[in-house]
């Protein structure tokens, strides 16, 4: 628990780090906890008009002035202060606060319009994946329309930014499920050079993976004990299940069927259902593989789900044998250090998650900031890399303090779709 203690604005001085104890809008500082970098900042804190501040003193650089050292440097300050210097510097800060604002409710604008692009495309598998017994052409025909207007979008855009979106209801964990994996599977295949159609072929096989899983009793699907050995072996056969179902439909391209039935097939022969090796795994479906075992690492039962960051470090540590090295590299690469979902804590002291990574700037992603002076829905998204502020380290979800984890509201099943900073 961090400690903090009530000090006279008299006595700070340059290296404390404090909070102030008064709304955000009614200062000029970005946040209402910082490092004071600079006299100038002191002056400032003394115009707001407050007699006191809170410094945390084990994220300050100095130590609080006593009352003596206080008053010889504010005698000494008086001869050194420029009170057109000081206004100068409130006008600045002004003017980066309001920039910054705008950024954030431009950015919160744009994460709102690939949220509900992102919605529009899970109601369309809903819809499809409806469609898939008794209309499978009907169904096959929306899911290509889809899939191109994805890497439409993906192939086009200079700026590609991988966004954080809302949590499935428990009943569309499987749209969601098979949107993430395809949308994954067509960036990184994308940032691997393929070829155009390869991209479709993968985001088509990706988006049709699981459809075996709908002959599965739900039951069965949503059993919260241990399953049996019959049970499991059941479930196995799914990918087998899925191309029975795909077979209906006469325009569902061949080369995409193999990414259905061999979605958890392991380079070292380990997965099912055939238990294939290496050689015998087309690189469409070892692409595939990579991702959904990704996906279902960070969406298991409860107890064994990881947060983002831990389920790559996961993956690349412990399926050498089981998944395409490149393939993983790539994936941990394109996410980058921070995936989104992550929580962080910040340089500045604070707490956030995550939301979205510019695919060019994966060191500095944009971050949703806790402040409990800043209404929720007004929370700042920082950009790191205009803000000079660095992350610490990456932290579980359960890690943070109560009142944190309801104000930033980590995501139970984390989804991503992306946008463009075009």
């Amino acid at each position: 628990m961090t400690n903090s203690c009530k000090v006279a604005v008299k006595q700070l001085q340059v290296g404390n780090f404090i909070r102030l104890p008064i709304s955000w809008k009614d200062h000029p500082f970005l946040f209402s906890s910082f490092k004071i970098r600079q006299q100038a900042q002191i002056e400032l804190i003394k115009n707001l008009g407050i007699e006191h501040v809170f410094v945390i003193v084990e994220r300050s650089d100095t130590p609080v002035l006593n009352v003596k050292d206080a008053q010889a440097q504010a005698q000494a300050q008086k001869q050194t202060t420029n009170e057109n210097d000081l206004d100068k510097l409130s006008d600045e800060l002004n003017k980066q606060k309001a920039e910054s604002i705008e950024a954030h409710k431009s950015l919160r604008r744009h994460l709102q319009k690939t949220e509900q692009q992102f919605e529009r495309s899970v109601a369309m598998i809903r819809s499809l994946m409806g469609k898939l017994r008794n209309r499978p052409l009907n169904a096959v025909n929306d899911a290509k329309e889809l899939i191109h207007n994805i890497c439409e979008q993906l192939l086009t855009s200079d700026k590609l930014v991988l966004h954080l979106m809302a949590d499935s209801k428990n009943d569309d964990g499987i749209y969601f499920h098979s949107l993430n994996v395809s949308v994954l599977s067509m960036l990184i295949a994308k940032e691997l050079g393929w070829t155009r159609n390869e991209i479709e072929l993968i985001g088509l096989g990706a988006l049709f993976h699981d459809t075996g899983k709908l002959k599965v009793p739900t039951q069965l699907m949503r059993k919260t004990t241990p399953l049996t050995q019959a049970e499991q072996n059941f479930i196995n056969q799914h990918p087998a299940m899925g191309v029975d179902l795909l077979k209906l439909a006469d325009n569902f391209p061949t080369e995409a069927l193999p990414i259905i039935l061999n979605h958890h097939e392991f380079l070292d022969g380990s997965g099912t259902p055939k238990g294939l090796k290496e050689s015998e795994i087309d690189k469409l479906s070892q692409l595939v593989t990579a991702v959904n075992t990704y996906d279902n690492l960070c969406h298991s039962d409860r107890s064994r789900t990881r947060t983002p960051f831990s389920a790559l470090g996961y993956l690349y540590k412990h399926y050498q044998a089981q998944l395409n090295p490149e393939i993983v590299s790539r994936m941990v690469k394109m996410l980058g250090i921070y995936p989104p979902g992550s929580i962080v804590e910040l340089s500045s002291g604070q707490y956030g998650m995550v939301m979205s990574v510019n695919v060019s700037q994966l060191l500095l992603p944009r971050i949703l900031v806790y402040d409990a002076l800043v209404p929720k829905e007004q929370a700042p998204i920082v950009e790191l890399a205009q803000e000079g502020i660095t992350i610490v380290r990456c932290l579980p979800p359960a890690a943070l303090p109560e009142k944190v984890f309801k104000y930033l509201n980590p995501r139970e099943r984390v989804s991503y779709f992306f946008g463009s900073d075009n």
